[in-house]
């Protein structure tokens, strides 16, 4: 890997980040705050949050197994996407490498950023190759972006391709690790203590059932968390939101309830569409949703959407055409889907 200084955009090094009232006081015995020009009403929104989400982080630590100065917490998984592009690439001069088909955001930011994103097909099978991810690097490629399970193919990828390039990459690789918790493969996550240049990605949209309270989780070095923390905004993640995550953190077994209900769910629904007649072929799939080719994508969605059904239609995507996407929801959502379906002339 490249020293962290080579790899950061020289004016984020030299930064002098914003230093809010929180960030200056962070001990717990003071009784009056008279430091950040706030109404001393309608307690206890009047206050600002803690700006680093220490108690959250704390929680986040135990349940992930990360060291809670090594988590930056955001609105989403879409600000932690966002962030290494402010902080590592050079508008008009850097590049990405990523995997596609995958999670659209990727590109978004990077387009947003004025940075060149270069995609690099999956095989036949959606698996990696990552002697191919690789050759498209270039001097100034920054970041590899890999989602694994990935998004929309639903697969998780060879670990040891995951981990070569990891290994021979000099720049960041960033494995967004959004569906783990229904895989059984195990995570990336377990190997960030041996490569500096990996930044992990999580989030409580999904297993968590928390997609309304827009958490999103990155996992890396202390030295990366810093610069993200340098750059991010100063009270990114709100109170009410930091509230909701401690307590959905506080009922880790009612989410392995959800997640082995989901998994039986999701095993019924591809056996079942295996035998429609208008499915061509469900794909494997470690997440909470499958990709299935259909006889005719677009006419089937319609028809699903007229009954009030409405699932995602894949076929722009590279490698997916004429592919449905469609999530696990309930046993009563999926009996509808599945009737539906059957009625489908």
């Amino acid at each position: 890997m490249k020293s962290l200084k080579e790899l950061v955009r020289p004016n984020i090094w030299k930064l002098a980040p914003y230093s809010s009232a929180r960030n200056e006081y962070s001990g717990k015995t003071a009784k009056v705050f008279l430091d950040a020009n706030e109404n001393p009403y309608n307690k206890p929104l009047n206050r600002y949050p803690d700006p680093l989400q220490w108690e959250l982080k704390e929680k986040i630590s135990k349940i992930k197994n990360v060291p809670a100065s090594q988590i930056f917490l955001g609105n989403g998984s879409d600000e932690a996407i966002d962030l290494p592009y402010r902080c590592f690439c050079r508008p008009g001069k850097d590049n990405v490498v990523a995997i596609e088909p995958t999670y659209g955001m990727y590109k978004v930011c990077a387009d947003i950023n004025e940075i060149e994103y270069r995609p690099v097909l999956l095989e036949n099978d959606y698996q990696l190759s990552a002697d191919k991810l690789l050759k498209a690097c270039d001097q100034n490629t920054k970041i590899i972006w890999i989602c694994s399970p990935n998004n929309p193919t639903g697969n998780n990828f060879n670990r040891d391709e995951m981990l070569k390039v990891v290994e021979k990459f000099e720049g960041l690789v960033i494995i967004d690790e959004a569906y783990s918790d229904f895989s059984s493969q195990k995570p990336i996550r377990d190997e960030l203590s041996k490569h500096p240049n990996l930044i992990i990605l999580n989030t409580m949209s999904k297993a968590w059932g928390c997609a309304a309270i827009r958490l999103g989780m990155a996992f890396a070095s202390e030295d990366i968390i810093n610069l993200f923390n340098k750059v991010k905004y100063p009270y990114n993640v709100n109170l009410l939101t930091q509230k909701e995550a401690l307590d959905a953190l506080s009922a880790p077994y009612e989410v392995e309830k959800w997640v082995n209900v989901l998994l039986l769910e999701r095993s019924r629904l591809i056996s079942s569409f295996k035998d429609l007649p208008i499915c061509v072929k469900v794909y494997p799939s470690d997440a909470n949703f499958f990709l299935a080719k259909m006889t005719e994508a677009q006419k089937i969605y319609d028809y699903l959407v007229d009954r009030g059904i409405i699932v995602r239609n894949r076929s722009r995507i590279s490698l997916c055409q004429d592919c449905l996407r469609v999530t696990i929801g309930t046993k009563s959502e999926n009996n509808q889907l599945l009737a539906a379906l059957r009625q489908y002339e």
